[in-house]
């Protein structure tokens, strides 16, 4: 009675190896962030595994279980019912409801895909983002988002060390990712930061328990001419708890329960959110040696400005760089005029953030409080610059600009 729900779970998961020990038990090796999302997809997945084993007694204990700790996991629910009905007769397909539309069967089983298979390629304890080449000391935490697997991984910056606490199921784009232009229903790839906290009192019951804004559009997407707005990170309307990957209209949901336990860790124009089509994982030694690879370049930019040589300074700059109100030719001028007319200038960069462009490692955005002094002007800022490896293999500054 039961062979046609596991041969249907033996075609989704397909290819992917049982669940392993280590990650069932996942969950108690990083406790900061539990919560009742986290138990409710560990059943999930045990009922799962124990399908594919032929436990279906075991199965039915995990969601009957399941389904009391969260009754609005409607897989979970959906799972249940399979099994309750195939006890007294044969099914035919997963969801073998025939009151349920065919979408929101779809839906379900496309979240089951998108649960099961991130729990079979987690990324090795301690591995660390390519994109995160070093967070600033005021950057307790940031998160990493991987689009394709619907994932979001918050990490704690460890003594300058981030360090994976938690992941959480989300939902992203229904177009996918991308984002070009207003309305395209794409989630956009990129490097941002949480820019404030809207209160669900303040929402429409569609995006939960509150909304996180990220500066969508950044410098970055200006420039290449992507448009739109309004990209959170939000929950889910009351009474939602399941649904597919991609469902949103650019944004990234998690549940309600999910949102409040990352909330406590978000600070409002601190911490980063990277919007990645998939994460590089890089191991603690590979990424200190990145990290110190990218400090070498920017440290010899604040050398060649303390110089007052307008031409070594210059040189870190691309001929398609603009800002602080000036194109590269307006800044040429400027600081050919300027540096050497100094006696002395002293620069120092404080606590600097540098983070990779996910999809376009060329693009380098940097983030400090700069302490600039010369003998006629003190001035202590926070300044943003986005450097591009250009086509010569050398960095340069494309943009730079005042943090608001």
């Amino acid at each position: 009675m039961f062979s046609a729900l596991r041969i249907f779970f033996l075609l989704v998961m397909a290819g992917f190896p049982p669940c392993t020990t280590a990650a069932r038990d996942r969950a108690t090796q990083t406790t900061a962030v539990q919560n009742v999302s986290h138990h409710s997809e560990q059943l999930l997945l045990n009922a799962i595994e124990k399908i594919r084993n032929d436990d279906f007694d075991g199965a039915l204990t995990e969601l009957r279980h399941l389904v009391k700790l969260n009754p609005q996991f409607n897989l979970a629910q959906l799972m249940y019912a399979d099994l309750l009905s195939a006890r007294a007769h044969r099914i035919t397909d997963f969801g073998n409801l025939l009151t349920a539309p065919y979408k929101q069967i779809t839906a379900l089983r496309e979240e089951a895909k998108a649960r099961w298979r991130y729990q079979q390629s987690q990324p090795a304890v301690k591995q660390i983002p390519v994109s995160f080449v070093q967070l600033a000391n005021k950057q307790k935490y940031a998160i990493v988002v991987d689009l394709a697997i619907s994932r979001l991984f918050l990490f704690q910056n460890h003594k300058g060390v981030p360090s994976l606490i938690e992941d959480f199921y989300v939902t992203i784009g229904k177009n996918g990712t991308g984002k070009v232009t207003e309305g395209d229903q794409k989630t956009p790839v990129g490097v941002y930061f949480v820019t404030g906290f809207i209160d669900p009192d303040k929402l429409p019951d569609l995006y939960g328990d509150g909304a996180f804004p990220i500066n969508y559009p950044n410098v970055w997407d200006k420039r290449d001419g992507r448009t739109g707005y309004g990209i959170w990170l939000h929950g889910t309307p009351h009474g939602t708890y399941s649904r597919p990957p991609r469902d949103s209209d650019g944004c990234v949901i998690l549940s309600n329960q999910d949102l409040k336990s990352i909330s406590p860790y978000i600070d409002e124009g601190q911490t980063p959110v990277i919007l990645a089509d998939s994460i590089e994982w890089l191991s603690v030694d590979d990424w200190k040696r990145q990290r110190n690879q990218y400090m070498t370049f920017i440290e010899q930019w604040r050398n060649d400005w303390e110089s007052r040589n307008a031409d070594r300074y210059l040189r870190h700059y691309s001929r398609e760089y603009s800002g602080l109100g000036k194109d590269y030719e307006g800044w040429v001028q400027y600081k050919r005029r300027v540096n050497p007319s100094k006696n002395f200038i002293r620069v120092k960069l404080i606590d600097p953030s540098m983070f990779l462009y996910p999809g376009d490692e060329r693009i380098l955005v940097v983030t400090f409080d700069q302490d600039y002094t010369s003998d006629d002007i003190h001035r202590q800022f926070t300044k943003r610059q986005y450097w591009r490896r250009e086509a010569d293999g050398e960095w340069r500054i494309i943009y730079e600009g005042s943090v608001s």
